[in-house]
């Protein structure tokens, strides 16, 4: 039976790279790049083949196995695992590049700022302290070979093949029989002038001096070149001077020499080793330290190495969102700090954090996410939107805080391209019908219109002809002058979406109702909708071949690239948290909106003031649209809503004098609005929007009005009618279905009243007041009477023969 030994090095569960060795350090040592075999995440392997004939280097190498596997300091090269054999020596540790490698590569890029240079140096010097003072071992090989980087630009300390005890235990410093590192050696140590070393990190500092050197100039040509300090920065040279001085007594301890560093002006004193330092002993500050650093970290990360903030400050943030409950303040460094990742790497570990924060019910966290969606929202798949984010995100449109409404309405944009059908269609049209028609604040009405028009483009047909006339329709009567300019846009934005009909019958009446708006950034814009859409018409009517061109977008199905051209029609009403919408939170900290507190609009330039209607008293406030934002009337009728000169005329008794101010252009104004009124076909579109609550209909909430039917053949108009006479005409009065309060308001909305006789009126008004008397005084008397049958049985039964005295 033949048994066969097992090859230990093919066993091994690291593999060596294929690729030839770095610039391995001088020494019997060899750096190869190599991998784990299970996971293939990369690692160093240092490896050192045994020669006959060379056992004193076998032994220095063997001790240098034995040193690295049991010293153990985040400045000193890690160990991850060994091998070793008669014939080879391993050792892995963590994947780190030789510092003169580094250095070279960096100086093609561009070079090494101050700031890197002055942490690697407080990294080496650190570690020399923790070997002096706490485990009395001297180094004994400083210098730019001993020294490696990993990928996070952290240097750490190897290289100890030469290492000993400074207590004497197991003799003096080993032999090291190479030129290239002999002449790092001190001067007390080569002269033979039989100097005594008084310290024992004396000849460990002045190779660190050597070391600072090299690191500055480049490679050190004899040591006379250590008195000419040459490219090092000033705030260095006094205390490297100290390093490589004659007297070994006057070279200071590492953790000295530390010391003097980090000394206001110091060259270790900067930013950089702070924020170094802090993360390092992160796990044990104070949430409220934790708290302000994460706040101030933002503002330093753009001069921080690249490396240094995928591969250290990253995996920092993540676990002290994971574990150390940091809270919102991470977001801001967090998305910073993944600019400098792949795709890859952003799905990896950014988006699942981003999922988790989008279900916390912190308000700062929410806010900070909807505000810096822009910068992750590339990163998303669409199930994922879909599933994890979008029903969390709908949250925001119901928060009671206001900055928290604007900023969901805002994401919106940039998260409808990635929405289903459902979401898209059906649940954000719901909340985008109730936040326009019913949010007190004026911004976040004018917001939603914006953010509509917006992404318009990505809606089904059925659903944009449903929804974006009446969504239009309805912005244009909002007491608040921005979002009326917003549905003005909006109408112009996605005017390739509508038939030409709706143009017609639709858009344009709406769009001239406009055109005498109190505001003149109204008008303008109501205006030059007015043309487009005009223009648009007379080019269909004076060639109907280019209709099918002209609404081949109104039948289409969504499309993305349809929502370019709306990109920059609008800008939103406000731009974060701390402008306008912040102002009117402060200013109107319990404003809603109200029937019964409308403001009185101003009237346009060149036509006479409206009549004044009594408005019940209001506190005072101070603020841009303080006019607009104190209330609005959102159960009035379309005809109503449409008054450009008046919001109230007030009940009947006020008619004669609100007729007697008016001039002619109001009442045909009015006079044509009447006859809307007495059209029972039409409906109020804002009843439509105003509805989704109370009904819960969605059909209901954006319903468009059906198109006026038209008047029997011979109808006049309502001027043309005697309201007070006998009428000799056989044709029967297309009023006379109207109620009395309706049939009085159209009366009162007549184009002229020279000849008209007022009789019938003041008799139906009086007759009207005198109803409206005796029910008050029935429902007071039936008052009474309930009050007196509660008393009387309050009061109990009397007993036989016994008087209840009161």
């Amino acid at each position: 039976m033949w048994f066969f030994a097992r090859d230990p090095v093919r066993d091994f569960p690291f593999e060596l790279s294929p690729e030839p060795p770095e610039g391995s350090p001088p020494g019997p040592w060899v750096l190869h790049r190599g991998r784990k075999k299970a996971t293939g995440s990369p690692v160093s392997i240092f490896v050192y083949d045994v020669k006959p004939g060379a056992e004193e280097q076998t032994q220095v190498a063997k001790a240098a196995f034995k040193r690295l596997k049991t010293l153990r300091h985040p400045n000193i090269l890690a160990y991850i695992d060994g091998l070793e054999t008669d014939k080879c020596l391993h050792i892995v540790t963590e994947a780190v590049t030789p510092l003169g490698v580094y250095l070279k590569a960096r100086a093609e890029a561009g070079g090494l700022k101050e700031l890197e240079l002055s942490w690697g140096l407080h990294q080496i010097v650190k570690a020399l302290s923790f070997l002096v003072n706490d485990c009395s071992l001297i180094h004994n090989n400083v210098c730019m070979a001993a020294v490696f980087v990993d990928r996070a630009g952290e240097w750490k300390l190897g290289g100890l093949d030469y290492m000993y005890s400074a207590q004497g235990n197991g003799g003096g410093p080993p032999p090291k029989g190479i030129p290239e590192l002999e002449q790092y050696d001190p001067p007390e140590l080569a002269d033979g002038s039989g100097r005594a070393v008084r310290e024992k990190w004396s000849a460990d500092m002045w190779r660190l001096g050597c070391l600072i050197w090299e690191v500055f100039n480049g490679s050190l040509p004899r040591a006379a070149a250590l008195r000419n300090p040459g490219k090092i920065p000033k705030s260095l040279v006094p205390h490297y001077c100290e390093l490589v001085g004659a007297n070994p007594k006057v070279r200071p301890n590492p953790a000295r020499f530390l010391q003097n560093c980090r000394a206001p002006g110091g060259f270790m004193n900067n930013r950089f080793v702070e924020t170094n330092l802090f993360l390092e002993e992160i796990q044990i500050k104070e949430p409220a330290e934790k708290q302000k650093f994460f706040q101030e970290l933002s503002k330093s990360l753009d001069s921080f190495p690249e490396d240094f903030c995928r591969h250290k400050v990253l995996p920092q943030l993540l676990t002290a969102f994971e574990f150390g409950n940091a809270g919102a303040v991470v977001l801001t460094p967090l998305f910073k700090v993944g600019k400098f990742l792949s795709a890859e790497e952003y799905q990896q570990k950014i988006i699942p954090v981003v999922v988790k924060m989008f279900s916390s019910t912190d308000r700062a966290m929410r806010i900070r996410l909807l505000q810096q969606m822009e910068q992750f929202i590339q990163y998303l798949d669409e199930p994922t939107v879909n599933t994890q984010i979008f029903p969390h995100v709908v949250h925001g449109f119901l928060d009671t805080n206001p900055a928290i409404r604007e900023q969901t309405v805002k994401s919106m944009l940039l998260l409808a391209p990635k929405l289903n059908e459902t979401n898209l269609n059906v649940e954000l049209m719901k909340h985008f019908a109730r936040l326009q028609a019913k949010d007190e604040q004026g911004p976040i009405r004018c917001n939603t219109t914006v953010c509509l028009g917006k992404i318009g483009s990505y809606l089904s047909a059925t659903t944009r002809h449903r929804v974006l006339t009446s969504a239009f329709s309805r912005a244009t009567k909002d007491p608040f002058a921005p979002s009326r300019v917003a549905g003005v846009l909006g109408f112009a934005a996605t005017h390739n979406l509508y038939s030409m009909n709706d143009c017609a019958h639709k858009i344009l009446p709406v769009l001239c109702g406009l055109t005498v708006d109190p505001e003149k950034s109204v008008r303008d814009q109501a205006f030059k909708a007015i043309r487009s859409f005009l223009s648009k018409l007379e080019s269909v009517s004076e060639d109907p071949t280019q209709l099918a061109e002209v609404e081949k977008d109104v039948h289409a199905a969504s499309s993305p690239g349809m929502g370019g051209a709306a990109a920059s029609w609008a800008g939103w009403a406000v731009t974060g948290v701390s402008s306008l919408t912040s102002k009117l939170i402060r200013a109107h900290p319990t404003a809603a909106p109200a029937e019964t507190n409308v403001p009185q609009r101003p009237a346009p330039e060149g036509l006479p003031a409206p009549a004044p209607t009594p408005v019940p008293a209001a506190p005072t406030t101070s603020g841009p649209w303080e006019t607009q934002e104190e209330g609005k009337d959102t159960e009035e009728d379309s005809s109503a809503a449409d008054r450009w000169d008046d919001e109230d005329w007030g009940s009947l008794e006020e008619a004669e004098s609100a007729l007697a101010q008016r001039d002619d252009w109001s009442t045909r104004n009015q006079a044509s609005r009447a006859g809307q009124a007495s059209n029972p076909g039409h409906r109020s579109q804002e009843s439509d929007w105003s509805s989704w609550e109370a009904e819960g209909s969605w059909e209901q909430d954006w319903q468009e009005p059906s198109p006026p039917e038209p008047p029997p053949e011979g109808t006049r108009l309502a001027s043309e009618y005697n309201w007070g006479g006998p009428e000799p005409s056989d044709r029967g009065d297309p009023f006379a279905a109207l109620s009395v309060h309706r049939e009085a308001g159209a009366q009162s909305r007549r184009d002229s009243w020279g000849d008209d006789n007022w009789e019938g009126l003041e008799t139906e008004s009086r007759q009207v007041k005198a109803e409206l008397a005796r029910k008050k005084r029935e429902e007071r008397r039936r008052e009474m009477e309930a009050k007196r049958a509660e008393k009387k049985a309050a009061k109990g039964p009397m007993k036989l023969g016994t008087r209840k005295l009161d």
